[in-house]
């Protein structure tokens, strides 16, 4: 008997359907402890919806996130606190890390990899360096963070994008916060630019544009 597989031709340029992620289901034990546990960290509360079969499901989303989370009652099979190494991306991970345990969260240290795969290893684990990445570098700093069910958390600092994960004709900003520490790392860049040049830049604004937007797209930053 001979199968025959279908080969999918994929054409260069050709248009491909927008394919959004934005909702993730994590298993709970106790949905009405899990609402209120992320409300508390500030998530906003977009539906709650109850049916006469049991059927229940919330849905919240972070500040800034296009993606949301999804939890209830006849929702998944998945064992409530198997959910690992969920992702929240920050620009400035001491600002929210202070943000979410003032919020409630028992959210770890800022720390930074020794080892790679050190932010999915226990709390006390080897190849876990206290403190941020030096000098901050995109994607090292970390702090981890558990719902009450053990849903793992995972803070991630990113300032500058690997090359080709952003439209580079497009710069957008989540919140006002992302947006005030953008300003931030271009100040500090460009009092970097003026000691170099030696003189006082009145083209800062030009020089501020053209950081930020090289940032976002992972592009080489101006000196």
């Amino acid at each position: 008997m001979t199968q025959l597989q279908e080969e999918t031709t994929i054409v260069p340029g050709a248009a491909i359907a927008d394919l959004k992620f934005e909702a993730v289901v994590i298993p709970v034990s106790d949905v009405d402890r899990a609402k209120e546990f992320y409300t508390k960290l500030g998530w906003r509360l977009d539906v709650d919806f109850r049916f006469d079969n049991g059927f229940r499901v919330v849905q919240l989303t972070p500040p800034g996130s296009d993606c949301s989370v999804q939890f209830g009652t006849k929702i998944t099979s998945a064992e409530p606190g198997s959910a690992q190494g969920l992702y929240l991306i920050v620009s400035d991970i001491e600002a929210a890390r202070g943000e979410l345990a003032a919020r409630g969260a028992a959210i770890t240290e800022v720390f930074h990899d020794d080892a790679p795969g050190a932010q999915f290893r226990l709390i006390g684990a080897r190849g876990r360096l206290s403190g941020p990445a030096p000098d901050h570098e995109s994607y090292r700093s970390y702090a981890t963070f558990n719902d009450p069910d053990g849903n793992t958390w995972v803070l991630q600092e990113v300032t500058t994008r690997m090359a080709g994960h952003m439209n580079g004709a497009t710069t957008t900003f989540a919140s006002a916060n992302d947006l005030a520490s953008a300003l931030r790392r271009a100040e500090a860049g460009h009092g970097k630019h003026e000691e170099r040049a030696g003189i006082h830049d009145a083209n800062w604004p030009d020089w501020y544009a053209a950081y930020m937007v090289a940032e976002q797209a992972g592009q080489a930053l101006p000196q």
